[in-house]
């Protein structure tokens, strides 16, 4: 648990723009050890070996959102405007929950904020954007599903209980608990 929770600290902290050298100072250790020890290469997800054809439609609203609103990066809010954006598996789950899929739709359409420059054709993921995508890899396998869909990314967002797409859900009054539940 404390590994799990050094690693969300050092996410956390390399989100909002700490260096490495910040982040070694503060484990009494060297920039360099810090680095090695949490910039491990992450698994790059091939859409049409991991995803369902929902999951990459969804996505597909995913990079919009994020180059529309010239941002370089993909966060959780991100990823739910792309999963409420047209009926999937997870905006039936969010029906389920009580969510309007709508009204959730437009709040996080809300807290999309506008870049300063053009968003590259590369877009990096942030560290929660990353871990949600990991879980939501391990609720299909639990699943049974060799594919990643669209209702295992919201549990995956969910997992995380932080991040703009949590408090975008917990604003609506989803109960992210009952949800992974």
């Amino acid at each position: 648990m404390a590994d799990d929770l050094v690693e969300d600290y050092v996410d956390h902290c390399r989100m909002h723009g700490a260096s490495w050298t910040d982040i070694g100072a503060a484990l009494g250790v060297s920039r360099q050890a810090a680095q090695q020890r949490f910039h491990a290469p992450h698994k790059r997800y091939n859409p049409d070996e991991h995803f369902t054809q929902e999951l990459r439609l969804a996505m597909g609203h995913v990079k919009r959102a994020a180059v529309q609103h010239r941002n370089n990066y993909i966060g959780t809010e991100h990823l739910l405007f792309g999963l409420t954006a047209e009926d999937n598996s997870a905006t039936r789950l969010l029906e389920r929950a009580g969510a309007d899929r709508a009204r959730l739709h437009g709040a996080v359409a809300a807290r999309l904020s506008l870049g300063a420059s053009q968003a590259a054709e590369r877009i990096a993921w942030t560290p929660y954007s990353r871990k949600a995508i990991a879980v939501a890899e391990d609720a299909a396998r639990e699943a049974g599903s060799a594919l990643i869909d669209c209702d295992h990314l919201l549990l995956g967002l969910a997992a995380l209980g932080r991040g703009v797409a949590v408090g975008v859900l917990d604003e609506a009054g989803v109960d992210t608990d009952a949800l992974r539940a």
